[in-house]
């Protein structure tokens, strides 16, 4: 009973956010890699697939590390591969994060909520964690210290080289405000795309309330505990929008679309997936 003019939207929306993400992690490779850099199609097509991957992963962890190791494939370093993903992921973390302050401010009730400020107190210390690796010299000098007593050089070298690549951002600033402020139009785009699936299913809550809610829903699906977030955002879904007497079969609902729609967001990459495989078939000595 969905009306599929809303559908079409959110469809044209998700294709848009995936786009905005490949390109802030463009530009977060840009300032590492000015030599070796692969092209923007390449940075894409890896994307995409990388987040089809992670369609079947636990959270956004499996995906992450499917995009670190590909790119690594392509002549960059995985010491500037794994710090690009990662810094990438935290500015998305804190964009999120500065989202749920929002959320908590149009809809005061929960910032009495334990589970939700314990939530938030463990993001915004990620956050915090994140940026003393990228701009403090005294957090530096104690990581050199505590890898220099690991007594194998092959165990010690790789985590050095990372946070070695993970500081070269502090003498990037701009790169990182573009990304922030890139990551933060990644998400208003998501509650966005909840709100319109919303009106596809006939549901009348205003559009603040997406606002409030819906960053609190992507910080629970963040959680690397289901693939793909099942499960996790359903129950989130139901308890945040209970709070705005929506019945739990109509929030059920427009959870199962929200996660189908980062489905088809994902669709790309498996259409490249199967081009590639494809391709490889076809240039295989003898292939008809």
């Amino acid at each position: 009973g969905a009306r599929w003019a809303p559908l079409l939207v959110v469809v044209a929306l998700v294709l848009l956010d995936r786009a905005l993400m490949a390109y802030r992690w463009f530009v977060l490779l840009r300032p590492l890699e000015r030599e070796r850099l692969p092209s923007f199609g390449i940075i894409l097509k890896i994307f995409f697939v990388s987040t089809f991957a992670g369609t079947f992963l636990p959270g956004s962890i499996g995906g992450d590390a499917v995009r670190a190791y590909s790119l690594s494939t392509h002549g960059v370093p995985i010491s500037d591969s794994m710090a690009s993903v990662f810094v990438d992921r935290m500015l998305g973390v804190l964009s999120l994060f500065v989202m749920a302050l929002l959320g908590l401010s149009l809809a005061g009730d929960l910032a009495s909520d334990r589970a939700i400020l314990l939530g938030l107190a463990i993001t915004g210390t990620a956050c915090a964690v994140a940026g003393v690796l990228v701009f403090s010299d005294a957090a530096d000098a104690v990581a050199e210290t505590l890898l220099a007593r690991v007594p194998w050089e092959r165990v010690r070298r790789a985590p050095a080289q990372i946070l070695g690549s993970i500081r070269r951002y502090a003498h990037h600033r701009g790169a990182l405000t573009s990304v922030l402020a890139a990551s933060v139009a990644v998400q208003l785009l998501r509650v966005i795309q909840a709100y319109f699936l919303g009106v596809a299913i006939g549901l009348s809550q205003p559009l603040v309330i997406y606002f409030a809610f819906v960053p609190l829903i992507l910080l629970v699906m963040l959680l690397p505990i289901t693939v793909n977030g099942i499960g996790t955002s359903q129950a989130a879904f139901i308890w945040f929008f209970a709070r705005a007497q929506t019945p739990p079969h109509e929030a059920f609902v427009l959870s199962v679309l929200f996660v189908a729609l980062q489905v088809v967001g994902n669709l790309p990459g498996a259409f490249l997936v199967a081009a590639g495989a494809s391709s490889a078939r076809a240039s295989r000595p003898g292939a008809q």
